[in-house]
């Protein structure tokens, strides 16, 4: 499995730091992607270089988005053709927080169900009205879309694709690996069992 991990200017650090630990541990490869191969500065905190830019990026079988800086960041509309272009071909489309809105400005989120970060919620139902966007729930799986709660619920997101994917043990085993301790499997809501 190919993750890309698309990170921008002010990216939030669990958002994807949590995350792309528990695919790396399930075996997927990881790359890291921004939209024109330059590196980015997390939070004001920590410089990253990516890997990628989006034209030189490979096929993915799952793109990530994550929040920090997602609403203004989601209005590239670059980023946004790259990532219409791309999914189509991909099993699995993940944001984390307000990664979301990614999914949103590419009309991914119309008749879908999705979260985000609690203090964006109404922002997202508002931008993207024909998607449900559902509150305290800490991730939402629609088969091929999947969306999570602000930070920690990446993680917990991130298990559950990798229990989709790989079986249940296996996310155990990357959570246990993590410490990672608070795993529900329960905890957010499937909404298309029969892609499950």
């Amino acid at each position: 499995m190919i993750v890309l991990a698309y990170l921008q200017e002010g990216v939030e650090i669990l958002d994807f730091a949590g995350p792309i630990e528990v695919f790396s541990y399930a075996g997927f490869q990881v790359h890291t992607v921004t939209a024109d191969g330059s590196p980015i500065l997390s939070q004001g905190i920590v410089k990253i270089q990516p890997e990628f830019s989006i034209d030189m990026a490979p096929q993915a079988d799952i793109i990530c988005f994550f929040g920090g800086n997602g609403v203004t960041s989601s209005k590239n509309p670059a980023v946004i053709n790259w990532l219409k272009a791309q999914a189509p071909n991909c099993q699995y489309l993940f944001s984390v927080c307000t990664g979301a809105f990614f999914m949103g400005e590419a009309g991914l989120l119309d008749g879908q169900k999705a979260t985000t970060f609690h203090e964006n919620l109404d922002q997202l139902q508002e931008l993207y009205p024909n998607c449900e966007v559902l509150p305290g729930t800490r991730w939402v799986d629609n088969g091929k879309l999947i969306t999570t709660a602000g930070v920690s619920a990446g993680i917990d997101g991130a298990l559950h694709l990798v229990a989709k994917i790989q079986g249940e043990p296996a996310a155990r085993d990357a959570a246990f690996y993590m410490e990672y301790d608070r795993w529900d499997p329960r905890d957010g809501r499937i909404v298309n069992s029969s892609s499950n």
